[in-house]
């Protein structure tokens, strides 16, 4: 390890690759990403930036590293903004078939399908400094699952910015688009700036 070493909060190894990908560019070469094997906290946050929070304080403490954590998920405007922070744990599965077939579920007959992803990135340090960058994607959930790329609610969003769902763009196309990327890349100075690099 490096002396500039930043430890990403999560268990999700696909949320490591994709994060390694969008913030390897934006920090440069002198920053390292590390994965996370330290205990799960309890997200008991009411908004994106609470949990996400409390994620990279829980990798603080564990790894006496400065830490990255996120937290996202997909706000319907015909549903009040659900599921929001429950996106991950919507059908009470954690599976992502689980929460898009609910999801469709509750939009059945619904015409007007507006929603974005809304992702707040958090950066923690060893000192107790905290920064958080919150982004969103705009656009609209289809009506059934289309592309096998990505993850969670990727199937079943048609973001305005392109011609067609979240999980048939390429791994490039989505770090240049979607709402993590802007968080993170949104953060990324503040990191740059804590390391001096």
């Amino acid at each position: 390890m490096t002396g500039h070493t930043v430890v990403l909060a999560t268990h999700n190894q696909g949320k490591v690759v994709e994060l390694q990908g969008i913030l390897g560019e934006a920090l440069g070469q002198g920053v390292e990403l590390v994965g996370y094997d330290g205990p799960e906290p309890v997200e008991d946050g009411d908004t994106y930036a609470a949990n996400a929070l409390i994620k990279a304080r829980a990798a603080v403490v564990h790894t006496g590293l400065p830490a990255l954590a996120d937290d996202s998920g997909i706000a319907v405007d015909a549903l009040g903004g659900a599921p929001g922070i429950h996106s991950a744990r919507y059908a009470g599965t954690r599976v992502d078939a689980d929460n898009i077939a609910l999801l469709l579920t509750n939009l059945d007959g619904v015409v007007e399908r507006t929603a974005a992803f809304v992702c707040a990135a958090a950066f923690v340090t060893p000192d107790g400094t905290e920064h958080v960058f919150e982004a969103v994607w705009n656009g609209e959930v289809l009506t059934e699952p289309v592309g096998d790329g990505g993850h969670g609610y990727d199937p079943v969003f048609q973001p305005d910015d392109a011609d067609r769902s979240a999980a048939q763009l390429t791994r490039d196309e989505k770090n240049a688009l979607s709402h993590r990327s802007k968080a993170f890349r949104g953060i990324a100075p503040i990191v740059r700036e804590y390391f001096g690099v």
